[in-house]
């Protein structure tokens, strides 16, 4: 015959030690207690009671094993919190100290070439400023001396002429032609660059990139800017929003002509227009090819197909230009080629206009694609020309 063992262990209780033993038939059980202290001993049990003992048996294992795993989560957390903690906290304050260091070490090199580019750039500014200092009182040297030799010119022939007899004049002619002659050769004074302090002594790539970045950091944000929808040429497509030009082959009779609207190239100007003060705006140009984006006047010509209309062929327009693979700043019919790494995704432009100052950079790194002087005269709009895909204004 077959058996079958079940073996349960009761804790806090005087039994120890269950074992059943029962046939396959289930006609007969026994049950071998070994109670603590003694020996093994037999009993018979009716069927209710081994199933009321199976279940407290059942129970009381359920709840034994629960504890054990309570035990070991227990003793897991006490490692957690005794050995992994405080190593943590001793990683975070050792981490902290190197990056306090690391910010401590760069700013400091960063002050350091600061205030070496500083040194350097006031040194040029005076010795510019010494220059045309110079170059002023050497033409004031110059300009007195012929004012005084003019000036002993003009007595003499003024004594010649009230002086002499006529026969005596007569014979001096040839006097009066030589002094003539020299009064002639003193030319008129004529403007001069070298008279004039040069900005440029100013301009440094380092200075560029600090400051825009400073001033990028400072801004609350970039401008609102939005499409005016009267200047879109018909060539160009305008979103909703305003925000976003998408390029059409096939002239577009929706628009209404006007004397603001653009009607060959496919340009548009921004709603939006400046007179004053530091000014950002961002344009995603990752699906284009062909774009112009930057600045113009509100002198810029609307109407035909010539060079005063076509943004960077004229005085009144400032802008970078992609064509395919080529990066260019225009103005005035004046390429200027821009090496770039890589085709940008995003342009920002920044425009200083109390400085006189544009710049095109690439947001998501800060690196300056592009930087232009001038004295623009208001009022300024931001500008833009697709001729592949889209661009769209980021806010």
């Amino acid at each position: 015959m077959g058996w079958l063992e079940r073996e349960y262990l009761f804790k806090n209780r005087n039994i120890s030690k269950l074992v059943w033993l029962f046939s396959r038939n289930l006609q007969s059980y026994s049950l071998y207690v070994k109670k603590a202290g003694k020996g093994i001993e037999t009993e018979t049990f009716g069927v209710d009671q081994v199933g009321k003992f199976w279940r407290l048996g059942f129970c009381h294992n359920k709840i034994v094993d629960q504890c054990e795993k309570l035990q070991l989560q227990s003793a897991g957390i006490t490692k957690y919190m005794a050995e992994v903690l405080p190593r943590k906290n001793q990683n975070a304050a050792t981490m902290a100290s190197g990056a306090r260091e690391v910010v401590i070490q760069r700013l400091g090199l960063v002050r350091t070439v600061c205030e070496s580019e500083e040194q350097r750039l006031l040194e040029q500014v005076h010795a510019e400023e010494e220059r045309a200092h110079q170059s002023i009182l050497t033409q004031r040297s110059h300009w007195a001396e012929a004012l005084e030799k003019l000036g002993t010119l003009r007595t003499k022939l003024v004594a010649m002429i009230t002086e002499l007899d006529d026969h005596s004049l007569i014979q001096s002619e040839r006097e009066i032609f030589e002094r003539t002659e020299e009064a002639e050769g003193i030319l008129d004074p004529q403007e001069s660059e070298k008279l004039n302090f040069n900005q440029k002594c100013v301009r440094s790539p380092l200075l560029t990139q600090l400051w825009a970045s400073a001033v990028l950091c400072c801004l609350s944000g970039t401008e609102d800017i939005r499409v005016d929808e009267r200047t879109i040429s018909p060539f160009l497509q305008l979103s909703e929003d305003r925000k976003t030009l998408t390029f059409n082959p096939k002239k577009s009779k929706a628009y209404t002509d006007g004397p603001e609207r653009f009607d060959h190239w496919p340009n548009a100007l921004a709603s939006t227009s400046f007179q004053g003060g530091l000014h950002a705006w961002t344009v995603n140009v990752e699906n284009s090819c062909a774009y112009k984006v930057g600045v113009s006047s509100s002198q810029l010509p609307r109407k035909g197909s010539g060079s005063d209309t076509r943004l960077g062929y004229n005085a009144f327009s400032w802008v970078i230009s992609r064509y395919d693979q080529e990066f260019r700043f225009l103005h005035c019919g004046q390429h200027q080629p821009l090496a770039l790494l890589r085709c940008p995704d995003r342009i920002g432009v920044l425009l200083d206009l109390a400085a006189g100052e544009l710049l095109f950079y690439e947001p998501t790194s800060g690196a300056l694609l592009c930087s232009h002087h001038a004295q623009f005269e208001g009022p300024i709009f931001p500008v833009f020309a697709v001729a592949d895909q889209n661009i769209s204004i980021v806010q």
